[in-house]
């Protein structure tokens, strides 16, 4: 097995409120997607902004390595980092109408980012912004190169998104739930082109949602966070087979297929806002299969070949 491109290990976040990233070891390896799931508050996309050292204030990164080939760019200069953000890892944002800016057009924003990581010309940069929207399959890629973001679909300005952060080829892509709010015929067509992206470029994608079913389409790797925290661990493939940790499960069977008669099933509750302050397992006060256990300190991730866990109950036959 190759080496991973980008490595977090034991990486810790807070906020003055307390820590919102536990712990958190990844690993995803060029060429490798590895999804992060979890409900809304769980630390997934405070774990991808981590990476580019981009946690807005007053949080910060108090704990861990986050390694970009061997690298710790937690050690790493202003000056190196700004030739990595963009560069070498790129990222798209969860919401494309805020994260682009309204007042330039889509075209001079890519290219803005083309010139920053590349020395090229403007022209130069200009006609690889055109060219980078033609690779997300942007019809009449000059025009909309002129356009402004509120000229363009929902679906358009994310693919903008895409071609953005494609524009400088990166060895890295983190994907904050980049189909979110989009409908399902934008959705499918997104996925199938970050797929056929990471083939063309050799990628690493890092890619964040709630949602098991694109998972199950876009992944090879899978870890559940919930509370900060790497719940399960697994490929693709084996965490659907066989899903360990409670709340896996309960993700699961919170899919429509496994709906009974009309009724959806759900998880009850919320996350909790601070994880830290629950007693024991941060999962516990909503897991149907709790015990007394489930109250002392939080059980280790316990490994086996390919598989990972962290639960006071793992191998107990019957749950």
């Amino acid at each position: 097995m190759s080496e991973p491109l980008l490595a977090l290990e034991n990486l810790e976040v807070s906020f003055p409120a307390g820590p919102v990233v536990r712990g958190v070891s990844l690993e995803v390896r060029r060429g490798e997607t590895l999804g992060v799931v979890g409900e809304s508050g769980s630390g997934k996309t405070m774990t991808a902004l981590s990476a580019l050292r981009l946690v807005p204030e007053p949080g910060r990164v108090t704990g861990g390595r986050i390694l970009f080939e061997g690298k710790d760019l937690l050690t790493a200069s202003e000056r190196e980092l700004r030739q990595i953000r963009g560069g070498r890892i790129a990222m798209i944002f969860q919401d494309p109408m805020t994260s682009l800016n309204p007042v330039f057009t889509v075209g001079d924003q890519i290219a803005e980012s083309v010139q920053l990581h590349k020395n090229v010309s403007k022209a130069a940069a200009k006609a690889a912004a055109v060219e980078a929207l033609r690779r997300v399959q942007i019809p009449d890629a000059e025009r909309r190169a002129t356009q402004y973001p509120h000229e363009l679909s929902g679906g358009m300005r994310q693919r903008a998104m895409i071609a953005m952060a494609l524009a400088s080829e990166p060895d890295v892509l983190l994907a904050d739930e980049p189909t979110t709010a989009l409908d399902v015929t934008v959705q499918a067509q997104i996925l199938t082109l970050i797929r056929q992206l990471q083939k063309e470029l050799g990628m690493a994608v890092l890619f964040i949602t709630h949602d098991l079913g694109v998972v199950a389409q876009v992944c090879d790797q899978v870890a559940v966070l919930y509370g900060g925290q790497v719940m399960e661990q697994a490929d693709v493939q084996t965490l659907f087979a066989s899903p360990q940790h409670p709340y896996t499960r309960a993700l699961m069977e919170s899919l429509p297929e496994f709906a009974t008669g009309n009724r959806l099933n759900f998880i009850p509750g919320q996350p909790p806002s601070r994880p830290s302050e629950v007693s024991g397992c941060p999962f516990r006060p909503r897991c149907r299969q709790a015990v007394e256990r489930c109250q002392e300190p939080q059980a280790p991730l316990v490994l086996s070949p390919g598989h990972a866990v962290r639960c006071h109950r793992v191998g107990e036959g019957g749950r």
